[in-house]
């Protein structure tokens, strides 16, 4: 896949780029109250306009009437704005109403069939299109969405990480799985990627250190939702911040050096690498031992008419590996999430031993 980036665009402004506003346009009095403040201090004023939210009953937006406060307090005050799309109707009303950059959100970029639309919409226009990533930790429905964008000639595109849903509890809002917007990047680095603390944290005290990890990891900028008063938002009041606490935060976030220049850096930074390149090898052959183990007693299970799941067993290990991994000083969820994937391929493993002993019973002269 081929996709032109944003370079251009966005080296108009200083890096990290900054995107804030409210969570939602409520009413013209709140929209100017919360933009008036931020103008010539963020890069870029979002607000939504249409909600999809969850379950009906819910405030999903103002519609046109938004677009037409937002018009009219650009004319008193230029900014740039920018807001969620999600059928080739809101395409055409936020063209009508000169909106800046648009934006494609998670419970749309899961759907194939709707981001075709979006992307036919958009056939021809030159306005930048950031894509969140899908509901779901699913990293080629973000690459499948860029790339039909792509494909319909939109040259101006970007990346918003707003973290991932997971049925399971976890610190924030939506676990951020830094792992996939990092892959996302390293396969398409000149690809201009936003994160977005509000939805990854879902409180305002989670936002700026997750803005500043963003940060850490050479992202591009950054999407936080502020509102005049938070505590009387109409959707997600809980992870807004107010404009001035949101200006506290940008003065204190502190964008990283991409790149080493220095040789002195250089040097250390090899021994380093080369130094987890020798802890990888050791993990890999670490894993081999054990799914040797692993295969052994699927062998032993087989034989001895034994389930391949043993619940008991499942649950020794979710209580005893976390406190070791905490005497090693690792993260529980770092420790959980891999001891996942270790006895999913375990169960794998042990389900090819029981099929391959399984075939040499019923065709031992084969």
């Amino acid at each position: 896949m081929q996709i032109e980036a944003l370079n251009d665009w966005i080296e108009t402004y200083k890096k990290p780029l900054v995107i804030s506003g409210p969570c939602s346009v409520e009413n013209e009095k709140q929209i100017r109250e919360s933009v008036s403040p931020l103008v010539g201090k963020v890069d870029i004023i979002r607000g939504g306009i249409w909600k999809p939210r969850t379950r009906p009953g819910s405030f999903e937006g103002v519609g046109e009437k938004g677009l037409q406060w937002i018009k009219s307090l650009k004319e008193e005050v230029p900014f740039k704005f920018a807001t969620e799309v999600a059928t080739p109707e809101h395409i055409a009303l936020a063209l009508k109403y000169e909106v800046d950059m648009l934006w494609i959100g998670a419970r749309t970029t899961v759907n194939p069939f709707n981001v075709s639309e979006l992307a036919s919409a958009l056939e021809g226009v030159d306005i930048p299109v950031f894509v969140k990533n899908p509901i779901h930790p699913e990293l080629s429905l973000w690459k499948g969405a860029l790339e039909r964008f792509s494909k319909a000639g939109i040259t101006k595109l970007g990346a918003i990480h707003r973290g991932f849903h997971t049925y399971e509890k976890k610190k924030y809002r939506n676990a951020p799985f830094w792992q996939i917007p990092m892959e996302l990047k390293s396969e398409f680095p000149t690809l201009p990627l936003i994160c977005d603390p509000s939805h990854i944290g879902g409180t305002r005290e989670a936002i700026e250190p997750l803005a500043q990890r963003a940060l850490d990891l050479d992202y591009d900028g950054v999407m936080i939702e502020a509102h005049c008063d938070p505590s009387t938002a109409l959707s997600d009041a809980q992870q807004q911040v107010s404009t001035s606490s949101l200006l506290e935060i940008i003065s204190r976030l502190n964008p990283r050096d991409a790149s080493f220049t220095e040789k002195t850096y250089l040097d250390q930074l090899e021994i380093i690498r080369e130094q987890i390149d020798q802890a990888d090898r050791e993990l890999l052959e670490a894993i081999a031992v054990r799914m040797n183990l692993v295969e052994k007693i699927g062998e032993f299970k087989k034989e001895n008419n034994v389930a391949i799941f043993q619940i008991s067993r499942w649950k020794e290990i979710f209580k005893s590996r976390p406190n070791w991994g905490k005497q090693l000083n690792l993260d529980d969820e770092f420790i959980v999430d891999l001891l996942r994937l270790l006895h999913q391929q375990s169960v794998k493993k042990q389900t090819e031993v029981f099929n391959m002993i399984e075939e040499e019973q019923n065709h031992p002269n084969d």
